[in-house]
């Protein structure tokens, strides 16, 4: 949680900072930037946005962190966030403009490794608040992200909620399988809709619609100076960003590193 309002708050106050740790396809493929995929799972586009994800945790990760300890905990935390990101990255590769940031999958992860370790607990979603099992909770939001993959009508990483999820789910068996043994039911309910979802998305996504969401083919291959502009627009967004926040509250607002900025790349434009 520490983490997670550090690195947000830094990113809501330095938009360079924002720009270079968020989960964007298009510098992840050509420039490999794949600290990306990590560091995005730590930022969020404001403070709303940090609250519920925060406020989720809050309550899901003690139990989660009793049953199967700290460094369970910790391994399921950080696999069901880079299971998110990769099953967005694989889903949306070939749309180079596709950003995304947000603690979503990691704490999907949690949540469905308290269902998988709690299935009698009771929950609600959001717009539904009617108290349900946790497996059929599971169950349904297992069912909603799928629809909201197919359907992509929002601005939701429905990809990373799915993937960071059923990663948990798997890293919770993994290192706790006692629970397979009498929590057999509501873990199959869960899985099984899940994996035929996968199976469609690897081998005939455009049977279940997806067929959109891959509108053009990626070329991973940029030149030296398809680079040089890409870095050149991202250091011009920056001085405007600046100079924007220099007419409203003065040169004393810009921080040391803003202002190093200004002066490192004062001869580049």
């Amino acid at each position: 949680m520490v983490a997670n309002i550090l690195m947000t708050y830094r990113g809501l106050n330095d938009r360079f900072f924002l720009d270079k740790y968020t989960f964007h396809i298009g510098p992840i493929r050509t420039r490999k930037e794949y600290l990306r995929i990590l560091s995005s799972g730590f930022l969020h586009v404001n403070w709303m946005h940090l609250f519920f994800n925060m406020f989720t945790l809050y309550f899901f990760g003690p139990p989660v962190e009793q049953a199967i300890g700290i460094l369970g905990f910790a391994l399921v935390y950080m696999i069901s966030l880079l299971g998110g990101n990769f099953f967005a990255l694989y889903l949306r590769r070939n749309n180079p403009d596709y950003k995304a940031v947000g603690a979503s999958g990691a704490v999907s992860g949690v949540v469905f490794a308290a269902i998988a370790l709690f299935p009698g607990m009771r929950l609600a979603f959001l717009f539904l608040p009617i108290p349900m099992p946790g497996w059929v909770f599971g169950l349904g939001y297992v069912l909603y992200s799928i629809y909201g993959i197919r359907s992509s009508k929002d601005n939701i990483g429905h990809e990373a909620h799915l993937g960071g999820g059923i990663a948990g789910l798997l890293a919770t068996l993994a290192i706790f399988p006692d629970i397979i043994e009498y929590n057999y039911l509501p873990i199959i309910l869960i899985l099984v809709p899940s994996i035929i979802f996968l199976f469609f998305i690897v081998l005939n996504p455009e049977r279940i619609g997806l067929k959109g969401l891959r509108p053009k083919r990626f070329h991973p291959y940029t030149t030296i100076d398809d680079d040089y502009h890409e870095k050149r627009k991202r250091r011009q967004e920056e001085l405007n960003r600046l100079l924007e926040k220099i007419n409203e509250r003065g040169m004393d607002s810009l921080s040391d590193q803003e202002k190093k900025f200004l002066k490192d790349n004062a001869d580049k434009f």
